[in-house]
């Protein structure tokens, strides 16, 4: 089973997070969810999907997917992923094992375990090994809105649809307050930070969160890939510390687990290597005893692999994260959103499961796509 054929879809889907207006990468304001999707079709005519990592970076991506992936991965055995994987990579060290090269490997990768799923007839959770359970907790990922009263309202916005747990954006004690405020005492809280601090600022700001009960804080530290300043940070012992969405391959959580850096890793499908570098980094928190926790603030393929990564981890692991907002359509139609209870039911179909919806793959396709 060869692989014939690689298309990507770029997709802009209106995208609301109910707040202030909010800037997004390059400043520019976030009112659209763009999502690459990359289609790959063997010559026994099996399609599978995967989810590109992007934003503004979805033209360089695709640009990297194009002109160094694919003309490599067409014609190869569709069904050997992991060597295949393995040797795209050897090909591409010369031009970076991270940023856009690699989330067009994730792509792929991806797409190819959705065929592997389709192939066999099973869906990934089960060809992978798992589960125990058709359920998977989910977490609101509110987006930034600085401004105490906003993130009161959408705490507690989150909390009465049901969410258990609420992961914040923000960067002061108050706006974490006001979190706690509008959550109440049982939910879960989280604080992702995006890397804005020195070691010894980041051991201040989470003496200053500590009274909010804070369940974990995520990326407190510039640079990302300062795993030694983590593990400082971790080492004060006021709360769980968790990285990992821009470290790349399984290599790179290694030496972050190595440096006894986080409590939490947080791989990202779409970003790290596609499932085979996920499914590494799994076994290595199992065996490190660290929580693993992917970050999917996704809304394509790559949230629902992501779903079946998961839920094939046999370890401690964390709930799914759901960026919070409102989607004018879904690729999914309802799998995107968790029930009354705060819950994500599985796909059972093969491969991932589901297909993105054409008609939504159509009628939001990027205009100048």
């Amino acid at each position: 089973m060869k692989i014939a054929r690689i298309d990507t879809h770029w997709i802009a889907v209106p995208f609301d997070h109910g707040g202030p207006a909010s800037t997004g990468f390059g400043g520019r304001a976030w009112s659209d969810m763009n999502t690459l999707i990359i289609e790959v079709e063997t010559d026994c005519g099996i399609i599978g999907y995967g989810e590109i990592f992007g934003h503004n970076a979805i033209p360089s991506a695709r640009s990297a997917l194009e002109t160094m992936i694919a003309p490599f991965a067409i014609g190869q055995d569709a069904r050997a992923i992991q060597p295949l994987m393995q040797e795209i990579q050897r090909t591409n060290h010369n031009f970076g094992r991270y940023g856009q090269s690699m989330f067009a490997i994730s792509g792929l990768d991806t797409a190819l375990w959705d065929i592997a799923g389709k192939a066999a007839g099973l869906p990934l959770w089960q060809l992978l090994g798992g589960t125990a359970s058709q359920t998977i907790p989910a977490y609101a990922s509110l987006m930034r809105y600085a401004e105490p009263e906003v993130v009161e309202e959408r705490t507690a916005a989150a909390v009465a649809e049901g969410y258990k747990y609420v992961k914040l954006h923000e960067r002061t004690p108050e706006a974490v307050g006001a979190a706690r405020d509008g959550a109440g005492a049982a939910p879960r809280i989280m604080v992702d930070v995006n890397c804005p601090w020195t070691p010894s600022e980041a051991c201040s700001m989470a003496a200053a969160f500590e009274p909010y009960d804070i369940h974990w804080l995520e990326e407190p530290v510039w640079p990302p890939e300062n795993f030694d300043g983590l593990a400082e940070v971790r080492a004060s012992g006021l709360m769980d510390i968790a990285a990992g969405e821009n470290a790349s391959t399984a290599w790179e959580f290694q030496q972050m687990l190595r440096a006894g850096a986080v409590d939490w890793a947080q791989p990202s499908v779409a970003k790290v290597g596609g499932v085979t570098e996920a499914r590494k980094i799994s076994t290595l928190c199992e065996a490190a005893n660290v929580g693993f926790a992917p970050h999917s603030p996704y809304f394509g393929p790559g949230f629902v692999a992501t779903l079946h990564v998961v839920a094939a981890h046999t370890g401690q692991k964390a709930p799914i994260e759901r960026l919070y907002g409102h989607m004018e359509a879904s690729l999914y139609g309802d799998l995107i959103n968790p029930d009354s209870d705060g819950l994500y039911h599985l796909p059972d179909g093969p491969g991932l499961g589901i297909d993105p919806d054409p008609n939504v793959m159509r009628e939001f396709k990027r205009r100048e796509d």
